[in-house]
């Protein structure tokens, strides 16, 4: 790894008082230019042990940058992932606080409730189907402690910087009808998804890696290095199938996903 030790911890504190402060910091990237992916996660792994620290548990993770479009776009070949914590869980058709974040915006998703231990070097979609429990519709909120775009360089948020910032990830609401896992092609799971009802954005699951579980089984066996499993009772947030689409104080979110259900949240 390109940074030390000392600095990985610093970047970290940085980025747990701009989610306090809702004070945004410079790119990390700009900060730190020989920082390497490796680096990137250690700084994400340093920051949730802060939040680890003063309370919070682990609920699960996510995995984002599935779309081809999205990894063409940041120069890179593979999903990132991050970590779900227990105050991140809303509540279906409940109310998210926006004086609590930054800049909001929010994809639709399948979660999946993992059954069974997960794990890598050699997990497949069979593997991760069989050790699901359920696998339900859902919402994603996203926020970024990191600035988009420098205001001196103009420069835009690098991949490092995005997973440093935890993947990205604010928040989760669960939602709809829970379906077991071969109970439905999980590729043509769709959803319409409405802003103040006005519909913003369209999508099938098959957008995510072209299966959904193919990205539970990448994030199994991205891990299984570090001596890690999807473990039970976990939620793993597959990767969103729509673009980002931003959200305001005021405004309503509803994804309809057909037969599956709707899932929906305000932002207040």
């Amino acid at each position: 790894m390109a940074l030390t030790s000392s600095e990985i911890r610093a970047a970290a504190g940085r980025l747990h008082q701009a989610e306090k402060t809702r004070v945004q910091i410079r790119q990390l990237s700009l900060d730190h230019p020989a920082i390497s992916i490796a680096d990137a996660y250690a700084i994400q792994k340093a920051w949730i042990d802060i939040k680890l620290a003063e309370g919070r548990v682990l609920r699960g993770h996510k995995i984002g940058l599935t779309s081809k479009a999205m990894q063409s776009q940041l120069a890179i070949d593979e999903p990132d992932s991050g970590v779900l914590l227990d105050d991140m869980f809303f509540d279906d058709g409940g109310v998210v606080p926006t004086d609590r974040f930054i800049a909001t915006r929010i994809e639709a998703e399948l979660a999946f409730v993992i059954k069974h231990r997960l794990s890598g070097p050699h997990c497949t979609i069979f593997d991760v189907l069989n050790a699901t429990d359920f696998v339900t519709p859902a919402l994603e909120i996203l926020d970024t402690r990191v600035q988009r775009v420098d205001p001196d360089t103009q420069s835009t948020r690098k991949i490092f910087d995005t997973i440093a910032d935890n993947a990205a990830n604010a928040g989760i609401v669960l939602g709809g009808r829970p379906i077991r896992p071969l109970d439905a092609d999980l590729r043509w799971i769709g959803a319409l998804i409405t802003k103040n009802g006005q519909l913003e954005e369209t999508g099938l699951a098959a957008g995510v890696l072209n299966h959904p579980a193919t990205a539970v089984a990448w994030l199994a066996n991205t891990i299984a290095p570090q001596g890690l499993a999807l473990e039970p009772g976990q939620i793993v947030l597959a990767g969103s199938f729509i673009r980002a689409i931003e959200c305001r104080k005021g405004d309503t979110i509803q994804a309809d996903y057909g037969p599956y259900g709707t899932v929906s949240c305000y932002f207040g």
